[in-house]
């Protein structure tokens, strides 16, 4: 599918220094996705005049839409205004609608509506101000051999609600785009080399107009479906269709759609059955158990945590038995068995789990390498565990941890049904 190709620039110092997180960026890349446009590329840049036109110049090169936030306030360090009227040999003149409009606005928060603040309605004299309903830097709308640039302010929600309101209407309306829909399926405890083993033959009889991505991260593998037509209805049902036949292939591995999470589905599991939970964590450190209260409402089964590090508290508060400790050690299949099962008796629940492991990214020996992790799941059919041999880097070994541990709790789960 040809999509009108996109690219997104951000200006502004405290970006670049890391003073602030660039949120924009990610969220009109999203909206540029559903409205039908490709993005080709982000780019960040500093109040610097010669860095801003050049970063216009390579834009306009390699994309039809240039969508730009930043730089509009009322101080001297704000350039996007006066360059913008350079790179498109223009003038700054004051527009009397924004003036007005800014006006108004300190007049309603009872501001001091000052000289500077007057200058934020000096827009180049060829470009078309874009109202901002929730604040005073107006937007800018320029138009060149089949080509837009498009300015808005950095403020998020003055952003957001510019973009919805009036520039994404208005760039459908200009480069008629088509309609795009996304379905994500959302899987758990399978690769993605081996899910794409699985799914080629359904892959290869992929209609055109509809492409598959695959972005696996942490663990889990999403595969996104995106159609592209001219009915949204019909784009809908024939994404469905194609979910629905996918299904009949992987659906032991899918745990939810779309923007669900691993713990929600656990959490939609345990309410089910009226389970419910605790954790028992050595290595993580409290981790699985935020990870899994995430969720709201998960009070409903969550019961509780304990956190053992030393191996006097594994056996004084979960019960694992100092023999155990002494003949197969803390990070063990035998030991993170009596820690989950210890844990569930303690805190009286249906389900108990637990992890034990070298997180690193000291303590490993060559018998027990730094990334060596145990987890395990007790519950009414039993105890079932796993060992894991995760990375160098400590906090990515908690965090596959949960990851793995939640994966092997919604598999037991959905067993036992």
């Amino acid at each position: 599918m040809n999509l009108p190709l996109a690219e997104i620039i951000t200006i502004g110092d405290e970006i670049l220094y890391g003073q602030i997180t660039d949120t924009n960026s990610q969220w009109i890349s999203q909206q540029l996705g559903l409205a039908g446009f490709r993005v080709v590329r982000k780019t960040s840049v500093g109040d610097v005049r010669e860095e801003i036109l050049s970063a216009f110049a390579a834009a306009e090169e390699r994309a039809h839409a240039i969508i730009i936030t930043g730089g509009l306030g009322p101080t001297a360090d704000d350039l996007t205004r006066p360059v913008m009227a350079e790179y498109f040999g223009t003038r700054l003149s004051m527009h009397a609608e924004t003036l007005e409009h800014i006006r108004q606005l300190f007049e309603k928060r009872d501001f001091n509506f000052t000289e500077r603040n007057q200058l934020q309605a000096m827009l180049p004299e060829s470009c078309t101000p874009i109202k901002n309903n929730w604040g005073t830097a107006a937007g800018m709308w320029f138009e060149r051999e089949g080509k837009v640039f498009i300015s808005m302010p950095g403020v998020p929600h003055e952003m957001k609600n510019m973009m919805a309101h009036s520039i994404l209407p208005l760039l459908k309306q200009f480069f008629k785009t088509q309609v795009l829909h996304h379905r994500t399926i959302k899987t758990a405890g399978i690769g993605e080399s081996w899910l794409a083993d699985e799914v080629k033959d359904w892959e290869a009889a992929l209609p055109p107009h509809i492409k598959l991505a695959y972005l696996p991260h942490l663990g889990m593998v999403d595969l996104r479906l995106t159609g592209s037509g001219t009915q949204l209805d019909t784009l809908q049902q024939e994404v469905e269709e194609q979910v629905d036949k996918v299904l009949s292939i992987i659906g032991k591995w899918v745990y939810g759609y779309d923007t669900d999470s691993l713990p929600a589905a656990i959490g939609r599991r345990l309410k089910k059955k009226n389970f419910s939970i605790a954790t028992a964590e050595s290595c993580s450190a409290g981790f699985i158990a935020y990870t899994l209260t995430t969720v709201p409402g998960s009070s409903a089964y969550y019961q509780g945590s304990i956190v053992a590090y030393q191996n006097e508290l594994k056996t004084k508060l979960l019960g694992v038995r100092e023999q155990t400790l002494q003949t197969h050690g803390a990070v063990s299949e035998e030991t993170v068995k009596e820690m989950a099962e210890g844990v569930r008796q303690k805190l009286n629940t249906d389900i108990g789990i637990s992890a034990s492991g070298i997180a690193g990214p000291t303590g490993g020996t060559a018998e027990k390498p730094v990334g060596l992790i145990w987890v395990a799941v007790s519950g009414p059919g039993g105890t079932r565990t796993k060992k894991l041999q995760l990375t160098q880097d400590r906090d990515l070994n908690i965090r596959y941890t949960a990851a793995y541990l939640l994966t092997l709790l919604y598999q037991t789960l959905n067993e036992n049904d």
